[in-house]
């Protein structure tokens, strides 16, 4: 190729490559003429689609509207008012800053902008192909706001037109566009047309109850009623909005919307931050569903990193991490899940694990305050007690009917006294808001977890119980190298195992809370759990990125150790039982997600029998 002598861009083909960076699709039309909308002070945005958009795009705001003088200003490439400095540019409040949305859209479609401000009678229309044809505002009847209409999308630019899906991939697209907007912007009403027919209509949501609504048109009734509702505080950030419920999660991370000062953001460091909250509550491969509002101070964030706005960069990434992290996994703590079997008709089986027939109670102000009636860390170990098994001895306190009966008189406990036990795997309790049924090994592997994490976090190790004839077992020379290089981490959590040959491993000492576990046939899951003991330098200690890997091992150890189904109770057993679950935190769901208890409540038992028909 011969050398080409360097010259200035044509401003048509300048404005073509800068919409390259801001319109990828009729989506990304709507996302920026929204955002100019709410940066506006509309109160009521409308968008009108005909062809997925791709035919025509029509948003309309109420907003306080654009001044005829300055509508070709609009259409100029940098020209905004949202900035005039490089302190505003650090420190951006609104959605848009760049004053490149409008000039982009019309350099690839046949852009009408119409707009009337308070202090004129009437509005004025201004028409352009790209941003250089601008002829002189028109006036005409408008009401008091915006309108953008954007015709032929892509006309001048085939190359990117052929790259546009079916209509109803597009359409959906600016449904999920709009869908973000509306979540991050519930005192705002808006609607969405396609072909003359209504699909959207969300009013303004200013009450807890409105937003509720919102929250279930958006996202369907299933993620409205299994989440709750928190508010919290602290490190200079306020966070507030719905979590999910453990028995929710998804297969997916579809249901995940993080706002940063009302803009929906994509980072990894606060993504890692609220994964992490729910480590001990979920399966691996599964994902949190959420709606969150981080508010922080505008400098601490910085929002100029991507065209398309979606990416931000914090200034101090791990303050924001760590915040996400313990404070949500607190809330998670206190969250009372009430969760209501269906009222149709008894389900058949265990539930899955994103079973969704659940409500929640929910935590207000910061996370130190707790939720009524919500299961919160006792301040000390639990009194010793008795169980009909060895293990469930050194678990619970013994069971005083009169210190129980006081209690009755104080206040009713959260799941009420037992009746029964059924399939020998559940424990039926009564309480003044209908029938509960635990899951007698998913709560009890939750209480064992949460205990051992207590001791691991404390002296930093699991307290041990040393075996009265220590258990030697064959692993493969590998194992025992492993195990050799592992003392530390598995002193950690509460075995005490030495090599004593090529091919052999002894172990003399286990978990206490373990004591009736077989020591072989628990060495072996640690092991397999966590390959990558020994890959460290032994003088050096434990790692801190080991210690995800020390939870993991402990969450098996509880499922081990842990009460099975086909054991049979007493009565004043299975009330230790409900007893010890209330004052666990975390105790709604078992370490892997599923719920520990569920409730039947009057209403669902007077349907099962059509009673008050």
């Amino acid at each position: 190729m011969s050398a080409r002598a360097i010259e200035p861009l044509p401003d048509t083909l300048i404005d073509q490559i800068a919409a390259g960076e801001v319109v990828e699709r009729p989506a990304s039309v709507v996302k920026e003429l929204v955002e100019n909308a709410l940066d506006a002070g509309a109160q009521e945005i409308e968008v009108i689609v005909e062809r997925g958009g791709k035919q025509r795009l029509r948003v309309r705001d109420d907003g306080h509207g654009i001044a005829p003088e300055q509508l070709a200003l609009a259409l100029r490439r940098h020209a905004t008012s949202k900035i005039r400095a490089l302190e505003e540019l650090e420190q951006v409040r609104s959605l848009g800053f760049r004053g490149e949305a409008l000039p982009s859209v019309a350099a690839v479609s046949r852009l009408t902008l119409e707009s009337r401000t308070a202090n004129h009678e009437h509005g004025y229309r201004l028409q352009a192909h790209d941003a250089a044809s601008s002829a002189e505002p028109q006036p005409l009847a408008h009401p008091l706001g915006t309108t953008v209409t954007v015709d032929d999308l892509f006309y001048n630019t085939p190359g990117r037109r052929k790259f546009l899906r079916a209509e109803r991939t597009e359409l959906n697209h600016i449904q999920e566009a709009l869908r973000r907007l509306a979540l991050g912007h519930f005192g705002v009403g808006f609607s969405l047309c396609h072909q003359g027919r209504t699909l959207w209509r969300l009013n303004p949501a200013h009450s807890e109850q409105a937003q509720q609504q919102r929250l279930a048109q958006l996202l369907g009734e299933a993620f409205a009623e299994a989440s709750a509702y928190v508010e919290m505080e602290g490190a200079g950030m306020r966070l507030s909005g719905w979590l999910g419920l453990p028995t929710a999660a998804r297969r997916q991370g579809d249901l995940q919307y993080l706002f940063v000062n009302r803009r929906l953001i994509r980072d990894r460091t606060a993504a890692h931050g609220i994964r992490q909250a729910y480590r001990d509550v979920l399966y691996r491969d599964r994902y949190p569903a959420y709606v969150l509002y981080l508010e922080i101070d505008p400098r601490q964030v910085d929002v100029n990193v991507h065209p398309m706005k979606h990416e931000v960069r914090f200034r101090d990434g791990h303050t924001v991490h760590e915040f996400l992290a313990r404070r949500i996994a607190t809330a998670l703590a206190q969250i009372e899940p009430a969760t209501t079997l269906p009222t149709g008709a008894l389900p058949t089986g265990a539930p899955p694990a994103d079973a969704t027939a659940a409500s929640a109670s929910v935590p207000t102000s910061t996370p130190s305050a707790t939720a009524p009636r919500a299961p919160t860390q006792s301040p000390t170990p639990p009194r010793q007690s008795t169980l009909a098994l060895g293990e469930a001895r050194r678990l619970y306190g013994r069971w005083e009917p009169a210190e129980d009966a006081a209690a009755a008189e104080d206040e009713e406990p959260l799941l009420g006294y037992a009746v029964g036990q059924i399939r020998s795997a559940y424990i039926l309790a009564e309480s003044s808001r209908g029938l509960w049924i635990v899951d007698m090994h998913a709560a009890h592997e939750r209480i064992v977890y949460e205990r051992l994490k207590a001791q691991q976090a404390g002296p930093g190790r699991v307290e041990m119980q040393a075996l009265l004839m220590p258990v030697t077992m064959p692993v493969t020379p590998a194992e025992a190298e492993r195990v050799e290089r592992a003392n530390a981490e598995l002193e950690s959590v509460g075995l005490e195992v030495d090599r004593c040959g090529p091919d052999r491993v002894r172990v003399r000492a286990v978990p206490a809370l373990l004591s009736g576990a077989d020591p072989a046939e628990l060495l072996r899951e640690v092991l397999a759990e966590w390959p990558e003991w020994g890959d460290r330098d032994p003088a050096a200690g434990i790692a801190p990125t080991l210690h995800p890997a020390i939870q993991r091992v402990l969450a098996l150890m509880a499922c081990h150790g842990s009460v099975r189904a086909g054991r049979r109770l007493t009565i004043a057993e299975m009330n230790t039982l409900l007893r010890e679950i209330e004052r666990t935190p975390r105790a709604a769901q078992c370490n892997h997600g599923r719920p520990t208890y569920a409730l039947l409540d009057d209403t669902a038992l007077a349907r099962l029998f059509s009673r008050g028909r």
